[in-house]
Formats: C-alpha cells, sequence, structure tokens
C-alpha cells in the first residue's frame, strides 16, 4: 500500500509540474501577444530601430519584423508546454529557441535548440534573445550572435517604445 501511495504522490507531483509549466509558457505567450504593435528605438549603437508585431495564425502565433538594412523575422509559437520562438535570419539560417520565464513574468529568455540551414560558409547563428517587458509601452530586446567558432561574436540591444 506504500509503494502505491508512493507512486500516486510521485505521480501528482509530476502532473502538476506539467500544469504549471503548460501554464507558464501559455501566459508567458499571452505576455508576448501583448506587443501587438509598431514600435520605434534604437540599437545598442544608437541607429534608430522599427518592429511591427503582429498576432497571426487564429492566434497562435505573433510575428516579428524587425526593419532596417536587413529586415530579419521571428515567429512565436506554442509547442505543447513550451514556448519557442523561430528567427528567420539575414545569414540565411533559421535558429530555434526555447523560452524560460523569470517568476515574475516580465523577463523572458529564449535560448538556442537547434537550426535549420546552418552552413560553413556563414558567419554564426543567434543564440539567445531575452525580452525584457518594462512596460504596457516600453520593452527591450536583447539579441545574441554565437560565432562558427563558438564565440560570442555579437551582443544587440533595442531599446523599444510603442509609436504613437
Amino acid at each position: 500500500m506504500k509503494s502505491l501511495r508512493a507512486v500516486f504522490a510521485v505521480t501528482l507531483v509530476l502532473l502538476t509540474t506539467a500544469a504549471f509549466a503548460a501554464s507558464d509558457a501559455q501566459s508567458a505567450f499571452e505576455k508576448l501577444k501583448s506587443i501587438q504593435g509598431s514600435w520605434t528605438g534604437k540599437s545598442s549603437d544608437g541607429r534608430p530601430i522599427q518592429v511591427s508585431n503582429t498576432v497571426t495564425s487564429g492566434g497562435s502565433a505573433l510575428m516579428s519584423q524587425i526593419h532596417g538594412q536587413e529586415d530579419m523575422v521571428s515567429m512565436f509559437y506554442l509547442d505543447g508546454d513550451r514556448l519557442l520562438m523561430t528567427h528567420y535570419c539575414a545569414v540565411g539560417n533559421q535558429p530555434r529557441m526555447a523560452a524560460t520565464v523569470s517568476p515574475d513574468g516580465k523577463i523572458i529568455t529564449f535560448d538556442f535548440v537547434d537550426a535549420t540551414n546552418v552552413l560553413a560558409s556563414q558567419p554564426g547563428h543567434m543564440q539567445r534573445l531575452v525580452l525584457t517587458m518594462l512596460d504596457d509601452n516600453h520593452h527591450t530586446e536583447e539579441w545574441d550572435f554565437l560565432a562558427k567558432d563558438g564565440t560570442m561574436h555579437h551582443h544587440e540591444v533595442f531599446d523599444l517604445q510603442r509609436a504613437k
């Protein structure tokens, strides 16, 4: 009887953890969808930047477009109990990243999982994105690019305000 109770207790813990993770991913995705609209700001080196975010596909995805010299698109979406992002990079590859969320829900960190079209001729791929939701009209995006030799090649920060 004790072993049956132990199995039940372990099963209950695992189910509770899975439900929390799914809820956490869903909450983070809803938070991401709140940044729908047009954003303007500056890059790390002071260049003006424009970003547009569109909820699409019946609400199942958020498309983020970085406008500039090299337009890039990132798609955010749920995959079961995970929040994922695929970044369609100007270097020609498509890194996929999985999210973790800070306890207060204001920081969503996406870390590299895998990628398609990573070629030896490319300089590297995006490794990490950290989105920090400061308030309804202000967020930052920190992008880290990993060079093909494994060194962090570039760190870019966008400080973005909702366009009026």
